[in-house]
């Protein structure tokens, strides 16, 4: 096996699928805030910048524990990073149901920065090792819709659980989830081949490419965290729908980034240069955060065409970002710089929520919140027009 280039194995039945999964659950707690953040606010007695301090606990954990284990994927092993993903989701979600006090939901999400750093690495890994070239693309389109896919999960199935059953109910069965998946990834997933550990090893300091991307994600993530974490707080304080109304709003977005990351793959995947797609979508994000603030004065159906295109643009770039991290990347090395690239993504997820949460609070009100997310995106559009011409 030592001489097979990676990517030419056989892929394991299942396996994008899993990859999926893994991205959903990581990402699962963090979503779980914002589906259930009216429930939250009114049991913990929140206000909107601590409900954003959740979340940056845990995207701020992650950006620096990328840094530090981004490489464990190959080095130890991207099954074994997997298993450990899901583990990690069951700890997390356990943590959360059981919850008493706020200070418990903080230590809940901090340890989900584990699994959040350690989700991408591994699952592009195991693309890089067991999906053949041509294949790469979507494989890596279809793993990344899982991210938004954890929006859905928790925007319906798990809104509707919570609210018939409580809250606490609700995030035990993704708990139950959690577990299901850890059983699966050990029976799909074959050892991973000594090549991939060895040639880890190896791996030189990120590349120039992998440091833009990281820049672009800062503004993507910031966007992206603000929209997903006071949406259903927006809509249902400000604009007066139900609390069943406003969390499905996190599932429209999880919808949309699932829809958005599967078709825009497929469109890089056609594309000598996948890069080429991010200044586009993000410029798209800046109109569609401007009518999350429009929403506010041309009424609530507008705030559905906002967060439908956050989610099928803003929140597709960054499997775009990650399809070429893989795509330019060197086998050995595309761990790690996807690590860089997810640190910069966390970054701008810890720093977005409490900044907008706090303007909220100063203003009263969404609509700045709104704008400011619009200049996020608006930077980042910015910053890949000149890397790509550069």
């Amino acid at each position: 096996m030592a001489g097979v280039t990676q990517g030419e194995r056989s892929a394991p039945r299942g396996l994008s699928l899993l990859l999926m999964m893994a991205m959903a659950v990581a990402l699962l707690p963090l979503f779980l805030i914002g589906a259930l953040a009216p429930y939250l606010v009114r049991e913990f007695d929140l206000s909107a910048p601590l409900l954003g301090a959740l979340v940056t606990v845990g995207y701020g954990g992650a950006a620096v524990l990328s840094l530090v284990i981004g490489s464990a994927a190959s080095a130890v092993g991207p099954r074994y990073c997997l298993v450990a993903v899901f583990g990690i989701s069951i700890v997390v979600l356990t943590l959360f149901a059981g919850a008493g006090s706020y200070g418990w939901l903080v230590a809940a999400i901090a340890v989900s920065a584990l699994g959040q750093s350690l989700a991408n690495p591994a699952t592009n890994q195991l693309i890089a090792t067991w999906v053949p070239l041509t294949r790469r693309a979507g494989a890596t389109g279809l793993k990344q819709s899982g991210v938004q896919l954890g929006g859905v999960i928790a925007g319906l199935p798990l809104a509707m659980v919570a609210a018939s059953s409580g809250w606490r109910v609700a995030v035990g069965v993704g708990g139950a989830l959690a577990a299901a998946l850890a059983a699966t990834a050990l029976w799909v997933v074959p050892r991973d081949p000594a090549v991939v550990r060895s040639t880890s090893r190896r791996a030189a300091r990120a590349s120039r490419d992998a440091v833009w991307l990281a820049a672009f994600s800062v503004f993507v993530g910031a966007g992206i965290a603000a929209v997903s974490t006071y949406v259903a707080l927006y809509a249902s304080t400000q604009l007066a729908l139900s609390t069943t109304v406003a969390s499905s709003l996190v599932a429209a977005l999880g919808a949309a980034g699932v829809a958005g990351r599967l078709g825009w793959a497929g469109v890089a995947s056609r594309r000598s240069s996948p890069a080429s797609l991010l200044a586009p979508l993000a410029a798209v994000s800046v109109l569609a955060a401007g009518v999350l603030a429009a929403s506010a004065w041309w009424g609530a159906a507008w705030l559905w065409v906002g967060v439908i295109g956050v989610g099928g643009c803003a929140v597709a770039a960054n499997a775009v970002s990650m399809i070429t991290v893989i795509a330019r990347s060197r086998p050995e090395a595309v761990g790690h710089d996807t690590a860089v690239v997810s640190a910069g993504f966390f970054s701008g997820y810890a720093v977005g929520p409490p900044a907008i949460g706090a303007l909220a609070e100063l203003a009263g009100r969404y609509q700045p919140g709104w704008f400011v997310v619009a200049g996020c995106f608006a930077c980042a559009a910015v910053l890949a027009f000149f890397w790509q011409h550069r």
